[in-house]
């Protein structure tokens, strides 16, 4: 058997609470973070912050959404967490865990004492229902029940007593506590929505719909639902009940309320920033020298800009399965997509989008990712306009019509539509350079916006031909592997290898070469446990992604933030997500 670290130090702590007589475990002290500048604070304020629109529903688990993802950071817990400076997987609702059988067996001790905001008792009840009813079932549409089938073979939750939990796995996944983040959810709420309490696989997506009673929604995060207003305000007040206490000892959160105010355009929420309506706000390099400007004249805010892991770096992709059968044949030929990549002018973008706060990307992971970034920036190559079109040329495309556009081998103009969220602070000027340069190489791109939460349900659609859109980065690339393994759920530029049932074995024959081979890779790094291999076999994953294009990653941005002077505590080294920054120990001065 071999324990972690951080659960040889608890186990220490539960011998301990054990030999006092099985008195309740103490809340989580959080501290140690003083290189990133926090310090104690005081209860008591209100924090404001963007929303890009309204939530389509409160319940986590049933519908893919960022907006509602940033509420429901401050309203629910997962058994680990990331530590704020390091990245590392520290205990969270588990108190600590062991395992053993060779990385088979996962044996979580929960913290005792916690409740939920209503005061009801939390304990191993509520996580094996909520991994059973909803990150495992494959209808729960933001579950995650690929993830929990090894080798076509269900993970099995149980629970041990009232306080224990264990998930035994048909083999070792060297990436499985990563998955311990996931939010849990309250039974004694959703039970009526799930299998377990009579419903179908598909009704728990039906749970907590956005005019449920704000009593109804209840978690054991930081904050908990005390209105909502559709397209205008999500307000959240202090969860007495929370579980994490500061250096000090006081309470966390300290904040009292936290609200967000639903801002669809960007500029529309710089105003409000500068208005003082906004307390904090995420940036892109294109608002940044505005902002930097007015702080340096005295403005009462601060900016701050720092190297992303997380956030989300911006890609172009072709639709491999596009209805036009003469564009689906070529987006699916590499040489096509390698063409294009050297119209692409990053510098540019760059420069002119993000203001130079950017650096060129990796292929799947983030380049300050040290323990898993293999460098491919050769395989970016540059801006060169009469190398692409040669290599057009190459292909057979070197017919044009009187207007200089590329002509198809069936005669009809080389065009397709670039979809893209008009709503960005950065799609819009990306798209319209795209269309620029292309046109450089005689292929005609028109401009298709819609809202960027349409984006992923867009591209999920399939109707689409060309896209821009982004998926965050992670620490682990196992985390991606919904995105980047070939069938995955989040492959969407080549939806005929997704299976016709999450979890299932996906349509392996119509792989590329190339996908059969990135799909190997990834089944195998989820089951190799040496360190050595894991990066070999990423590396080599990130190779042929460069080599081969699914997608054409395009940048990535810093992180770039500013922050109201009224406030402390402000970090901003976890990503552009508001919810990885550390709300609870943010404090009114």
């Amino acid at each position: 058997m071999t324990r972690s670290r951080p659960a040889r130090t608890a186990a220490l702590s539960l011998v301990t609470l054990a030999l006092l007589g099985g008195a309740l475990a103490a809340p989580k002290k959080v501290s140690g973070y003083g290189s990133l500048g926090v310090t104690d604070g005081k209860p008591g304020g209100t924090y404001t912050l963007p929303l890009g629109d309204s939530p389509q529903s409160l319940f986590y688990y049933g519908v893919i959404d960022n907006n509602l993802g940033l509420i429901s950071q401050q309203l629910f817990d997962g058994l680990l967490e990331f530590n704020y400076a390091t990245y590392k997987l520290e205990p969270a609702l588990a108190e600590s865990y062991v395992v053993s059988d060779g990385g088979r067996t996962y044996t979580f001790k929960l913290r005792q004492g916690v409740k939920w905001s209503d005061g009801q008792t939390f304990d191993a009840d509520d996580v094996v229902f909520t991994f059973k009813n909803m990150i495992m079932n494959p209808e729960a549409r933001a579950g995650d029940a690929a993830s929990f089938k090894l080798d076509g073979k269900p993970v099995e939750i149980s629970r041990v007593n009232q306080y224990t939990v264990k998930f035994e796995l048909p083999r070792p996944s060297p990436a499985f506590l990563l998955q311990m983040r996931s939010f849990i959810m309250p039974k004694h709420k959703l039970l009526k929505f799930s299998v377990e309490g009579g419903a179908k696989p598909s009704d728990i997506n039906g749970a907590w719909p956005t005019n449920v009673a704000e009593s109804e929604v209840v978690g054991t995060g930081p904050f908990k639902l005390a209105t909502y207003t559709a397209g205008q305000k999500v307000t959240l007040t202090r969860n007495p009940n929370y579980w994490k206490v500061d250096g000090k000892g006081t309470k966390l959160p300290y904040l009292d309320r936290l609200e967000f105010l639903v801002i669809r355009d960007p500029q529309a929420q710089v105003a409000q920033f500068l208005a003082g309506n906004l307390d904090q706000l995420n940036i892109s390099g294109a608002q940044f020298p505005d902002l930097k400007q007015k702080e340096v004249a005295g403005a009462p805010f601060r900016v701050t800009r720092s190297t992303a892991l997380f956030g989300s770096p911006p890609f172009v992709a072709y639709n491999f399965d596009a209805k036009d059968p003469a564009l689906a044949k070529l987006f699916s030929d590499v040489r096509f997509r390698r063409a294009m990549q050297g119209a692409l002018n990053r510098d540019r973008i760059i420069d002119t989008v993000y203001n130079g706060l950017a650096s060129l990307p990796g292929h799947g992971v983030a380049p300050v990712n040290k323990d898993w970034y293999a460098n491919t920036r050769p395989q970016l190559g540059s801006f060169n306009v009469a190398a692409a079109g040669q290599a057009l040329d190459a292909l057979g495309l070197k017919n044009r019509n009187s207007a200089g556009i590329r002509l198809l081998p069936n005669g009809r103009p080389l065009e397709f539509d670039l979809t893209y969220g008009t709503d960005s602070s950065t799609y819009p000027a990306m798209a319209t350079i795209i269309q620029s340069d292309f046109a450089k190489v005689g292929v005609k791109v028109n401009l298709r916006g819609i809202l960027s939460s349409k984006l992923l349900s867009t591209g999920q659609s399939g109707d689409w031909e060309m896209i821009l859109h982004a998926f965050g980065d992670q620490p682990d690339p196992e985390l991606r592997k919904p995105i980047w393994q070939p069938g995955g759920a989040l492959y969407y530029w080549h939806r005929s290898l997704q299976p016709a049932r999450d979890g299932d074995k996906p349509n392996v024959a119509k792989m590329a070469a190339w996908e059969k081979d990135i799909y190997a890779i990834f089944d195998k790094a989820a089951t190799t446990t040496n360190v050595g291999e894991r990066k070999a076999l990423y590396t080599r994953w990130q190779l042929l992604f460069a080599q081969n294009l699914p997608v054409t990653p395009i940048a990535k941005p810093e992180n770039i933030g500013a922050v109201s002077n009224r406030y402390g505590n402000y970090i901003y080294n976890l990503g552009v997500i508001p919810g990885y920054n550390p709300v609870p120990l943010i404090y009114q001065k």
